[in-house]
């Protein structure tokens, strides 16, 4: 599976649900693939998804809210999940596309073949799910309905997406629809 693929079913299930998005390729596909008032696309911070994400669920406890994070990123901040953990936030939800890749800069290798981000999600009170198939990332959407928090859904993605068109919004527009919305 790829990225644009795991972000078009994660999207059909989630309409209504604000997407906290990180920089670079996520962002870029969740662009393209359902671009809404409520995402918050981040444009050059890498590593804070998690925590604007924990950030607006706090404030928000009645919305789930959705992160999307690529391994890199994840790593980049990986101190977040011990703070969302630590704090139980019932109303996140943590989707980690997983391609063991700095793909939006050039393709450098991550550490995410090296250590288990789940098992470490899951000792911080994360419930933890691992995901390879398309039938499995469906499965699970339709199991966390009725879940509380924290839960990390690992999808492990193919390298090699192409690539998405840039967004159009600049920072302030984007913090101006995420607000309103």
């Amino acid at each position: 599976m790829i990225r644009k693929e795991a972000i078009e079913i994660i999207c059909k299930y989630s309409k209504n649900h604000p997407i906290i998005s990180a920089n670079g390729f996520p962002s870029r596909d969740l662009f393209n693939v359902f671009d809404k008032k409520s995402n918050f696309y981040m444009i050059g911070s890498m590593g804070l998804s998690s925590s604007i994400g924990l950030g607006f669920a706090i404030k928000n406890p009645k919305k789930q809210i959705f992160v999307f994070d690529g391994d890199a990123n994840l790593l980049m901040n990986f101190g977040s999940i011990t703070t969302i953990g630590a704090l139980k936030q019932k109303n996140l939800v943590h989707f980690v596309f997983d391609n063991q890749s700095h793909e939006s800069t050039g393709g450098q290798p991550t550490n995410s073949d090296r250590i288990n981000i789940g098992k470490i999600a899951k000792a911080a009170n994360y419930f933890v799910f691992a995901i390879r198939t398309e039938n499995k990332l469906k499965e699970t959407l339709n199991k966390i309905k009725k879940m509380k928090g924290p839960i990390m859904i690992i999808i492990k993605i193919k390298k090699g997406n192409k690539v998405g068109k840039r967004i159009k919004w600049t920072p302030t527009q984007i913090r101006n629809r995420f607000m309103s919305s």
